[in-house]
């Protein structure tokens, strides 16, 4: 999830790393979207199944909601403020933040580590990043993603890693990266494609490098969660066409089209990354954030009433909807980053769409709301009213699947330019949060 998916995103594009899809710098379709700092993290909380003592009327207590905020590294759309500052104000950024959600009585911050193939702490499989120093590669002389932890525990808050498995560059010149980048010493696993550089995710031996470098964090740290956004093979780029032709003549074999191998390919990344953090470390939960149209009801009868311009599992191959039915992995959250009444994609539809598709499944929902747009005169009417996101929450009240709540992103969170964040708050946050641990 990474660009702000403005009331454009439903041209196909995402919020979470900063491009809005229809705003800011990307051509997709018939939309534009604002190159918005490719960057979303902010933290994410998610409400756990909490061993629930009985109240006297031998009812238990329901599970707090996850209350959670993106903070967003790639471009520095969050933190650092900008690269290249001394270890103790990065330090000193990132406990603000931190110290917000606790203000804003939220419970979980979803804080983006591995940004663009690189990492924020000292990983032997990538570099460091360059959002911290300025430098891809050059150590920032502290552990980011250490004092994350520590310090999000200490105020009572998850602490959800989010990667980004195969973006790797906002520019498509392997030669920008430092020598001993994996890219560099693995020429065939990047595919150039839109000016960006990416992994090629038909490649089993990228699928497990991408895991070995994401499951390190997970193994070094007591993280809450892995978090992953909406970025799989990337957003469509017209005129363009993504460059695996020879993975797929040798891997693809038995799949009736090059579409059927390229969202297996995401199903085994997701179906295995799930199993191994199961496995790295006993309570750790794995959810993703996809943009929130899986199809179209006029492509799919299962699909939501909606007229997106991108359908993750057409344009994206990302089966969201099989993920969540097959509880593959343990939470999701779709980025519903429009406004009710929007007409090409309401959110009051696709609320009770993602409603019933989590229903029974065991996989939890939690919904990605669009803070970001809130008072932002480039967006439609509704987003200059301060108590738009507040009847998000109101209506999501009526949905007993819906376990709480992520905001995009941490700076707006902060900042709060028309009290939209307040509103929701004195609303529905009336105390603080328990953590869902």
């Amino acid at each position: 999830m990474e660009r702000p998916a403005g009331s454009g995103m439903l041209a196909g594009t995402t919020v979470r790393d900063g491009a809005d899809p229809v705003s800011r710098g990307w051509t997709m379709g018939r939309l534009s979207r604002r190159a918005f700092a490719l960057a979303a993290v902010s933290g994410l909380v998610m409400a756990r199944d909490a061993a629930a003592v009985p109240s006297p009327g031998g009812r238990a207590p329901a599970a707090p909601q996850l209350r959670g905020m993106w903070l967003a590294t790639v471009a520095n759309r969050d933190w650092p403020s900008k690269p290249g500052l001394p270890a103790a104000e990065q330090r000193a950024e990132l406990l603000a933040h931190l110290d917000t959600a606790v203000r804003r009585r939220l419970n979980a911050v979803i804080l983006q580590v591995r940004p663009t193939a690189d990492a924020l702490w000292p990983s032997p499989y990538e570099p460091w990043a360059q959002c911290l120093t300025g430098v891809q590669g050059q150590d920032p002389g502290w552990d980011p993603l250490g004092t994350a932890v520590s310090e999000a525990h200490a105020r009572g808050l998850e602490l959800h890693a989010w990667f980004n498995p195969y973006r790797v560059a906002a520019h498509a010149d392997p030669g920008r990266l430092v020598p001993e980048h994996p890219v560099r010493l693995h020429p065939d696993w990047a595919v150039a494609y839109g000016g960006k550089l990416y992994y090629n995710p038909g490649l089993p031996e990228v699928r497990a490098f991408v895991q070995d470098a994401m499951l390190d964090a997970v193994t070094r740290y007591e993280v809450d969660a892995v978090h992953w956004d909406d970025y799989f093979y990337p957003y469509p780029v017209a005129g363009q066409e993504f460059g695996d032709d020879a993975a797929f003549a040798e891997h693809g074999g038995g799949f009736e089209d090059r579409a059927a191998w390229r969202r297996n390919n995401i199903d085994l990344l997701v179906r295995e990354t799930a199993d191994r953090v199961r496995a790295a470390r006993a309570g750790v939960r794995f959810g993703i954030s996809p943009f929130g149209v899986w199809r179209n009801a006029a492509t799919d009868p299962l699909g939501s009433d909606t007229r997106a311009g991108v359908q993750t599992y057409d344009d994206l191959y990302a089966d969201t909807r099989t993920w969540v039915r097959e509880h593959w992995i343990d939470y999701i959250c779709p980025q519903l980053y429009w406004n009710i009444g929007f007409e090409a994609a309401d959110y009051a539809k696709l609320l009770p769409w993602w409603a019933e598709t989590a229903r029974g499944s065991g996989t939890r929902l939690y919904v990605g709301e669009a803070l970001y747009k809130a008072g932002d005169p480039a967006q439609p009417e509704a987003w200059q009213d301060p108590a738009e996101l507040s009847r998000h929450l109101a209506l999501a009240q009526q949905y007993p699947q819906v376990e709480g709540h992520a905001f995009f992103s941490a700076k707006e969170v902060a900042e709060d330019r028309i009290g939209a964040m307040a509103r929701v708050v004195a609303d529905h946050y009336g105390q603080a949060a328990r953590r869902p641990r």
